[in-house]
């Protein structure tokens, strides 16, 4: 676990079901990633492709030991989301136009973590809001392995 704080290379599986309104969209991405310990907390980082573009956008999921996770997605538009277990949170979303205020309702939160080889599975299911208005239903599953 000490070279954690250097970081170790991960393998990583993703997976998310998107529902918004009637559309319903799935997306799978095998991807490496690095892992890294700060103090109490894990910050798991990759690279997300875009196919349309052939750009790559840095991703940052940080757990924290109290079990909460926070996703950055630095892109054109720059989205940080926050999930705690059973609670609604304020979030935001910085476009070219402005910040966004959102907020993330989530229902369902699992993280476990495993050592030799260091592993870790994540479940997130969330709403989005914007303002009152329902966005979209997510769920996250992500396995890693180093």
């Amino acid at each position: 676990m000490d070279q954690l704080s250097t970081g170790v290379p991960v393998m990583i599986h993703l997976e998310t079901h998107i529902k918004q309104d009637d559309n319903v969209s799935d997306y799978q991405l095998d991807v490496d990633g690095q892992l890294v310990q700060m103090g109490q907390n894990l910050y798991l980082r990759y690279l997300e492709p875009n196919d349309e573009t052939g750009e790559k956008t840095p991703v940052t999921m940080k757990f924290t030991s109290e079990g909460e996770v926070h996703l950055t997605r630095n892109a054109e538009a720059e989205l940080r989301l926050h999930f705690i277990s059973g609670k609604r949170v304020t979030a935001r979303y910085k476009t070219p136009y402005g910040i966004m205020p959102i907020e993330t309702v989530t229902p369902y939160l699992e993280t476990s973590f495993k050592g030799r080889p260091f592993s870790g599975n994540v479940k997130i299911d969330y709403l989005l809001y914007a303002g009152e208005e329902l966005v979209g239903n997510y769920k996250i599953r992500l396995q890693f392995t180093a």
